[in-house]
């Protein structure tokens, strides 16, 4: 019985996140009430504040549950969160390797690129959500930083910072990786990526 309970309790949360992302997706994070949230998962508002305090609480439970297991994020007590398989990819730093990855996380960004739309526009509205999205791109970015400290490769000074150059063209083209005006299909899109980012990372 215990059990089952759990397992409601569990469904109950994951309607209210997919239901918060999907208004957030459709009406905006401004215009999107807790009331509605909780009429969206088919439940009330006392339901919903049993499990999150507030709307931003909602959102960030976005980034840190769903986001990092969509892109197999794990907790890390130096990050935040971390990619183990960024960082070996980053050690690895063969372009066939780089090329691997980019294409797996590229799987992802139907999943992904609507969280971290919702996480801009709630950032805007909401002072408590500011660095939210921005904290995240950092976690990945100390990955790319690691796996360059651990393979020994560029200076001290530059890894980091090579780390902000990759993540932000990545960054930039999974939210964008539809537009027809770039006039590439997804795998030259990738491909030039992943060119890119065998020369920061090499």
């Amino acid at each position: 019985m215990a059990n089952l309970r759990e397992a409601q309790k569990q469904m109950t949360r994951r309607l209210l996140l997919e239901s918060g992302l999907e208004l957030f997706k459709t009406k905006g994070y401004a215009a999107t009430t807790v009331d509605d949230i909780a009429t969206a998962a088919g439940t009330t508002r006392v339901t919903f504040y049993a499990y999150f305090s507030s709307r931003s609480e909602l959102m960030k439970a976005l980034i840190d549950e769903q986001l990092n297991e969509a892109l197999q994020r794990v907790g890390s007590p130096e990050h935040g969160s971390t990619a183990q398989d960024l960082v070996a990819t980053v050690v690895d730093g063969t372009p066939e390797a780089i090329m691997a990855w980019l294409r797996r996380t590229a799987d992802s960004w139907p999943a992904i690129r609507p969280i971290i739309r919702a996480g801009r526009d709630a950032a805007v509205v909401d002072p408590e959500l500011t660095d939210l999205v921005e904290r995240w791109l950092e976690e990945a970015i100390s990955d790319i930083e690691d796996g360059l400290t651990t393979a020994g490769r560029l200076e001290p000074h530059q890894r980091h910072f090579r780390g902000v150059l990759a993540m932000a063209q990545l960054d930039f083209v999974a939210q964008n990786w539809d537009r027809a005006a770039w006039k590439l299909t997804r795998d030259q899109m990738l491909d030039e990526l992943g060119a890119s980012w065998v020369q920061l990372l090499t």
